[in-house]
């Protein structure tokens, strides 16, 4: 499967990436490219024209509602719906319960009673097709197994299988320590991870962890790669790579908007 990292600034877009968001990619059974998207935080739906073209992507997922990792699903809304290419087939949006209602609050979205509206849908609903994550679900090519993680606001994990090759990737979402996410990235061949603090005693519980804390969850699991991701910009991506490298002795580094990885069973490299 094919990674690129579209936006990678952490809590906020910075002055070099969006914020969190992520694109897979592989062939699907008909030899067609399947697209889908981890998380879409602010800036990110602009950049992913870079990329590809919005209305190709199959599905999104989203770990959590905080802003900086789902609110440019309200651009993509809006592409969707009034674009040239306009309408873009339904797309699924996966989430946490209550996606539907946090995306028509950002998008200040009429109530169902508007005149242009049928009773049973609302704006939005028109062109995504929210489901609840489950513990294991197919998505296109990719077989995606999720796990709860510790968050001030339900929060999800994600362990993306390429189903044909067996090729895997685990995208940590936001999360303070936890044993959860040691359990899902347990031989992955890429984890994602998030290094939003530095270390430091004092660092909130059940928040975010510090590149120390992603390198020991790596370790523990027996991961292939580590790539640390959602650095917010007041902090030094080099020194959360410092504190990090002592404790996994694997590849390890840090992402960058724009950056593709080729993930495959037992080997990850990145494309120049």
């Amino acid at each position: 499967m094919l990674l690129t990292i579209v936006g990678c600034s952490g809590s906020v877009s910075g002055p070099n990436s969006p914020a969190s968001c992520y694109l897979l990619q592989t062939e699907d059974d008909g030899g067609e490219t399947f697209s889908m998207v981890l998380d879409l935080g602010p800036g990110a739906f602009g950049a992913l024209y870079n990329y590809l073209d919005p209305s190709a992507i199959g599905a999104v997922g989203l770990s959590h509602l905080h802003p900086d990792h789902c609110l440019d699903l309200c651009a993509l809304y809006v592409a969707a719906a009034y674009s040239p290419a306009a309408p873009f087939a339904r797309l699924p949006v996966y989430g946490p319960p209550g996606t539907a209602a946090r995306i028509a609050r950002a998008y200040a979205a009429p109530p169902p009673s508007h005149r242009d509206v049928a009773p049973e849908e609302s704006q939005l609903e028109r062109h995504f097709d929210y489901r609840d994550w489950s513990a294991e679900q197919q998505i296109g090519p990719f077989t995606v197994r999720t796990a709860e993680v510790r968050h001030p606001t339900p929060a999800y994990a994600t362990r993306v299988t390429e189903t044909a090759t067996g090729a895997v990737l685990v995208y940590s979402g936001d999360t303070g320590p936890n044993r959860a996410l040691i359990d899902l990235a347990r031989g992955a061949d890429l984890l994602l991870i998030e290094s939003a603090f530095r270390d430091h005693p004092d660092n909130a519980p059940d928040l975010h962890l510090s590149g120390r804390q992603a390198a020991q969850i790596a370790a523990e699991a027996h991961v292939g790669s580590v790539l640390i991701t959602h650095i917010p910009p007041w902090h030094d991506s080099a020194e959360v790579l410092a504190e990090a490298e002592p404790h996994f002795t694997g590849p390890l580094t840090t992402a960058v908007s724009g950056a593709r990885w080729r993930i495959e069973t037992g080997a990850v490299r990145p494309l120049i």
